[in-house]
């Protein structure tokens, strides 16, 4: 029953760690990245890196990588008493039998069986979850019960490079309707918002270093630098 269990928790602890990553990619991170974070607030390890800047400083982040800490505490937990409690000797029975087998096995046996399953059970569950097809398939469906189910909907925003102060780079898609649709760099205010736009991706073409008389189209990439702040402020 503890071996089950253990087998069972591992399973959720890849599926909520998964969860985590797609919660996080559907805030706007790149998908490498939140991978990386899921799995480091889900394990409480904690890196203290620039990346790790972009949850910390996100409301809406900071609500997911809560639950993954809580989750991940609690999956922790019961992972190591239901491990534990597969090792301990059986002193009930001095033997059991097992179909199949000619002869019994003794009761001390039982813990290194249960450690084989365990390890097995493991590299296992760890190769299904990393075949690319498998995971492709199970984020694909996860996502999609997501966005129906949370209300959660993947916005036009990637932070691409955080500095120091709370600067770094980020790639803004250009919905239908947005307020600076169809209006030229000078006139968009985002100067006076410390937000530089490097380039404008139209399509195949790219306009690096665009002018004030440059005008933004729906549908444009643009590449800002700025104040992340702000530009979360300004597009989203």
């Amino acid at each position: 029953m503890n071996l089950a269990l253990f087998v069972v928790v591992l399973v959720v602890s890849f599926i909520v760690v998964r969860i985590g990553a797609i919660a996080f990619q559907l805030t706007g991170l790149e998908w490498s990245v939140a991978k990386f974070q899921s799995l480091s607030c889900f394990t409480s390890t904690g890196f203290t890196t620039k990346e790790a800047e972009l949850i910390t400083g996100n409301p809406q982040r900071r609500r997911i990588a809560s639950f993954l800490i809580v989750l991940g505490h609690a999956g922790l937990v019961t992972m190591i008493a239901t491990f534990a409690n597969t090792l301990r000797p059986q002193l009930v029975t001095q033997k059991f039998s097992v179909p199949f087998l000619p002869f019994d096995i003794p009761s001390t046996a039982l813990p290194w069986i249960n450690l084989v399953i365990a390890v097995v059970s493991i590299y296992i569950i760890y190769r299904v979850f990393t075949n690319t097809k498998v995971a492709r398939k199970l984020t694909e469906s996860l996502r999609h019960r997501i966005i129906k189910r949370a209300g959660l909907r993947p916005i036009s925003f990637e932070e691409l490079l955080l500095a120091k102060g709370g600067y770094g780079v980020a790639n803004v898609r250009i919905k239908d309707g947005h307020p600076l649709s169809d209006k030229p760099l000078s006139e968009s205010g985002l100067r006076k918002e410390d937000i530089i736009v490097m380039a404008i991706v139209r399509g195949d073409e790219t306009f690096a270093n665009p002018g004030a008389d440059r005008r933004i189209q729906a549908g444009d990439e643009l590449i800002c630098f700025g104040k992340l702040e702000n530009i979360r402020q300004e597009f989203m």
